[in-house]
């Protein structure tokens, strides 16, 4: 996380919300001060509290071995994020940045009954399909009979119970507020990203 406290004043609950809209991000797990952490891309899904984050993993990932006893772990979620040029701020002696949403989650992974799998999965399906709405949504249940249980053979099921929320909205916020709404218009004239140019203009309070 950065530490200019600037880009951290957004609380838990916009944190969380940014996470659950998302609702794919790397998961790192260290296993030993000698290597590098094991690192996975992962789709999850929050439950409502915001307390838990629920996933499965392929059987061969090397993070289902280390998952023999439960281990701290970080799940890093990604927002829009874009080269700032100095030119667009329309003040001197400005200097290249990189600005970016990221929230991490952190907390103890643990893996979980077989029997949770499908039920899971069932959640994490809804919540995506529910976003393509009017189509109808998809669901297990169309499934042939026998192919998802032979499917679900290969993954297991985890969670991340979160202790931890950490956010960073690096928005240019430690600027003038005409110095960073000149930095967002020369983003979206650049044809750069354009919710991170919508976020400077209106960085999140609290």
């Amino acid at each position: 996380m950065h530490p200019n406290r600037a880009f951290r004043d957004v609380g838990d609950a916009r944190n969380l919300a940014f996470a659950r809209q998302q609702g794919f991000g790397i998961l790192t797990v260290s296993t030993s001060a000698d290597e590098p952490p094991l690192v996975s891309h992962i789709p999850f899904r929050l439950n409502e509290a915001g307390t838990e984050a629920e996933m499965h993993l392929a059987r061969p990932n090397p993070i289902v071995k280390a998952l023999e006893t439960p281990r701290p772990a970080r799940l890093v979620i990604q927002g829009p994020h874009d080269y700032i040029s100095p030119d667009w701020y329309g003040a001197t002696d400005q200097v290249p940045t990189w600005n970016y949403v990221a929230v991490h989650l952190t907390g103890t992974l643990a893996l979980l009954d077989a029997d949770t799998l499908h039920p899971m999965l069932d959640r994490l399906s809804d919540t995506f399909e529910s976003r393509l709405a009017p189509k109808p949504a998809w669901t297990s249940g169309k499934m042939t009979d026998g192919v998802m249980e032979r499917m679900m053979r290969a993954i297991l099921p985890c969670r991340l119970t979160i202790t931890g929320i950490d956010g960073t909205w690096k928005l240019s916020q430690n600027k003038p507020e005409a110095v960073r709404l000149a930095a967002a218009e020369g983003l979206a004239q650049a044809d750069g990203d354009a919710a991170l140019a919508a976020l400077m203009r209106d960085p999140p309070q609290g």
